[in-house]
């Protein structure tokens, strides 16, 4: 009775997981008509895209696209298989024009508060997300839209690309991170005259003063993009992970603390499988298979 007992309650553990799956997937699809997840197969298995698309809003961000960002970045976040996120738009000369201010116009100061703080818990966990994300960057990336590409970890854009914090000109501030990021990947003083005035940069001007990787011709950030990311799979996808660990948090302390992060995440690969194929591969004059063990 008691094996009986015990398989049937495996069985309704199962069949009630089933139904989660089935409405979390019914959820990710009806919340997110504005932001589609896409992964990629055979030799680009390990690459995974968020595409957004909500050309009547020029992607802007409101309620329904936060849900499905947020929706979208959790399912990346739990893919086992996932190496590379690219967050790229389907919508032509625009990457992301910001807060959505017509359903921002209809909030009360408080469901403002509510929503910025949600919006900046969204960035923040794109940033922490454990795997490299590359921000693909065609046309405008304002306001909220250039505080997520800040988010992640490189940055290529198009020559037709428009960058800029215009939120000063709305008599308030970047609330999603923009204030901390920028400063930190251009350097305070120049991120203080972009804030300040608000001025929108084009792609050659984002370039020079680093605040993106790559500046390439227009139409051509997501095919750069890819390029980077194959890279990246073919390399050791542990030691991606505990790069990426090892400088975000290094950055965080002084010169101490990060060299103690960094010996600490070494020695985290000391015993992976990963390592001895490196060197094997290395010695047999051939390309390393890498499975993240």
């Amino acid at each position: 009775m008691a094996a009986v007992y015990s398989f049937k309650n495996s069985m309704r553990s199962a069949s009630n997981l089933f139904r989660l799956q089935i409405i979390r997937t019914l959820l990710l699809r009806s919340a997110s008509e504005s932001v589609k997840l896409h992964k990629f197969t055979d030799s680009d298995s390990g690459i995974l895209e968020v595409n957004l698309k909500s050309p009547e809003a020029k992607n802007s961000i409101g309620k329904d696209m936060l849900i499905g960002l947020k929706q979208a970045l959790e399912t990346v976040n739990a893919d086992p298989v996932a190496k590379v996120l690219l967050i790229s738009s389907s919508v032509p000369r625009v990457f992301c024009a910001g807060a959505d201010l017509k359903e921002r116009k209809e909030m009360t100061a408080s469901e403002v508060r509510n929503f910025v703080h949600s919006l900046r818990s969204t960035f923040s966990y794109l940033e922490a997300i454990r795997i490299p994300t590359i921000a693909v960057i065609e046309g405008a990336a304002l306001g909220g839209g250039l505080e997520m590409a800040l988010s992640c970890d490189l940055r290529i854009c198009g020559k037709d690309a428009v960058l800029g914090l215009p939120e000063t000109s709305l008599a308030i501030i970047p609330g999603a991170g923009g204030t901390q990021r920028l400063p930190r990947l251009v350097g305070k003083s120049v991120a203080k005259e972009l804030i300040f005035t608000g001025r929108k940069v084009d792609s050659a001007d984002a370039f020079s003063m680093g605040l993106v990787n790559h500046c390439v011709p227009a139409g051509e950030a997501r095919v750069k993009a890819l390029e980077i990311a194959r890279e990246i799979i073919q390399k050791g996808p542990i030691a991606i992970r505990m790069a990426k660990r090892a400088i975000d948090g290094g950055l965080e302390g002084d010169m101490e603390s990060g060299l103690a992060l960094e010996e600490e995440c070494y020695a985290q690969l000391l015993p992976t499988m990963d390592r001895l194929e490196g060197l094997a591969a290395f010695a047999e004059k051939r390309k390393p298979n890498y499975n993240g063990q």
